[in-house]
């Protein structure tokens, strides 16, 4: 069993950036880790994802402002949030897999261990 634990979440202003963290107890069994996200009354949807070789995927809502990346030595996945937007207030969730196919990287179905969420308030 794999736990994550996601800081940094936070309130901001339009423009303005964060960077998330997702601390995993164990990323050994792990060949994808993704970030999330789910506003109020709407579905949760994918952000970003990384895999064990490092290729990324990313929604095209945040591409070019949003970063992902992974530190394997502190078992650490991190979002890197810039030119933020209102619309991207959500909790957002890291989650991790052993295995996504190619087309799912940014399904939220296709992982199995999830975080409890931080808030990220963006205010315009």
């Amino acid at each position: 069993q794999v736990q994550l634990v996601e800081s940094g979440g936070g309130s901001v202003q339009a423009g303005g950036s964060l960077r998330l963290s997702c601390a995993a107890s164990d990323t050994r069994t792990l060949g994808i880790m993704g970030w999330f996200r789910q506003a109020p009354g709407k579905e949760r949807e994918g952000v970003a994802a990384i895999d064990s070789v490092g290729r990324t995927s990313y929604a095209e809502s945040v591409k070019g402002r949003f970063t992902i990346s992974e530190d394997y030595a502190k078992n650490t996945l991190y979002l890197q949030m810039n030119s933020l937007k209102p619309e991207d207030t959500a909790m957002y969730y890291c989650a991790a897999a052993g295995w996504v196919s190619s087309n799912s990287k940014l399904l939220a179905r296709a992982y199995y261990y999830w975080g409890q969420g931080t808030q990220v308030t963006v205010s315009s």
